[in-house]
């Protein structure tokens, strides 16, 4: 990770289209792509649809009726569109939205619903992520920060890791000053079965940058989400 920022700090000394080009090839290259776990193969429906038949059979079920004849497809269909994540082309979802601004405040995008699966029982969580950064020259176009969420939502995950994600995924690609991620969810893995709680929901954050080493930058942007925030 280390070395792809190093890489990506090399936009500064060219003009903006070499800065688009170099960014294009970077985000394209293999180290970028396992890095953020993208350029997965194809979702292989036959794999998914006869699995689905035996699922069905072992809980006593009858593939062949009717309400159920279907439904293999359908499942494969439905995992293909919610694990689009890991197939997502970075530079498409940007498409050049890099912008130069004389701006170097905070900027927020706040509730961004998100939807995932839970890697460990295949259930679903969601709920909204907070998103900040301190440009550095560069501001990313509205529309692309709730893309990178869905980028690394859609996938199997854990919170802490999505969260995780989407800090290092605008800080690599922007290198801005700081980045500041808060995700709340709500888990259905701890809903439907389980300790079945209801009412309980998850917070998790990442900080980066001027958010991290910051306590009056990170709270500024806590107070911004009407939360309170510990000066470390």
């Amino acid at each position: 990770m280390d070395k792809l920022l190093s890489d990506m700090n090399r936009f500064h000394r060219h003009d903006d289209g070499d800065m688009l080009t170099v960014m294009h090839d970077k985000m394209q290259s293999p180290e970028f792509m396992q890095a953020f776990e993208l350029g997965l193969p194809p979702v292989d429906h036959d794999k998914i649809e006869t699995s689905m038949v035996k699922i069905l059979e072992a809980v006593g079920e009858d593939p062949s009726r009717e309400g159920l004849l279907k439904t293999p497809n359908r499942v494969a269909r439905m995992y293909e569109e919610l694990l689009d994540g890991y197939r997502t082309d970075p530079a498409k979802l940007l498409n050049g939205a890099l912008f130069d601004v004389d701006y170097d405040d905070m900027v927020i995008v706040r509730d961004i619903e998100f939807n995932s699966l839970c890697e460990h029982h295949m259930l679903p969580f969601y709920g909204v992520v907070h998103v900040a950064y301190i440009p550095r020259d560069k501001v990313v176009g509205l529309s692309k920060i709730p893309r990178i969420v869905d980028m690394f939502a859609h996938r199997l995950q854990v919170q802490e890791r999505m969260t995780r994600q989407i800090a290092d995924f605008i800080q690599e690609v922007l290198d801005p000053q700081g980045v500041a991620v808060v995700a709340d969810g709500v888990h259905m893995c701890s809903m439907m079965r389980g300790v079945k709680k209801h009412e309980s929901s998850m917070t998790t954050s990442a900080m980066l940058g001027h958010f991290r080493t910051d306590h009056i930058t990170r709270g500024e942007f806590m107070a911004h989400l009407g939360r309170p925030s510990a000066h470390r």
